[in-house]
């Protein structure tokens, strides 16, 4: 296993950084313009999508660090009326 240290680490992000800018500078003003128009179309749904999910990233965090959370969350799945064969799949047979 290749373990990298923080300067091995630093001088990567240092030579991706420098190429982008090179590649940037390179380009001309018109597909600058198509790159930031795209970018920021990916970006902004890229933002929806975590907005989306922080809901459920609460719970789980709150579900991995409180065991009260999670044995609530236990009891509520266990008291709906699921069907035997999905109850089982999730392991309260």
């Amino acid at each position: 296993m290749d373990s990298q240290t923080a300067a091995d680490k630093n001088s990567i992000i240092n030579k991706i950084n420098t190429n982008l800018e090179d590649f940037w500078s390179n380009l001309s003003e018109n597909q600058q313009s198509i790159l930031k128009k795209l970018w920021s179309i990916l970006t902004y749904k890229w933002q929806w999508q975590i907005i989306l999910n922080v809901p459920f990233l609460v719970i789980w965090v709150l579900d991995q660090t409180i065991p009260a959370v999670h044995s609530f969350n236990m009891q509520l799945i266990s008291s709906l009326p699921l069907p035997m064969i999905i109850k089982t799949y999730l392991g309260f047979s």
